[in-house]
């Protein structure tokens, strides 16, 4: 099986989990009280945005050759 490990396919899929749960906290947020949002909701979509980062694999380090 050639692809993505499964640990990075499940922290995708919680990332977008968290993405989505926030959209729609922030939606239905927004229902109740057209002014503001939801505080909570961004902090999850921030958060499941910073995990999609991660395991995309764009937080790891890679040297470049001065550095090796």
């Amino acid at each position: 099986m050639s692809g993505l490990p499964v640990i990075t396919v499940l922290e995708l899929a919680a990332a977008i989990a968290l993405i989505v749960g926030g959209g729609w906290l922030y939606r239905r947020r927004g229902k109740d009280d057209p002014n503001h949002g939801s505080q909570g909701a961004v902090i999850l979509i921030v958060v499941g945005v910073i995990l999609a980062i991660h395991g995309l694999g764009l937080l790891e380090y890679r040297p470049m050759g001065s550095e090796r």
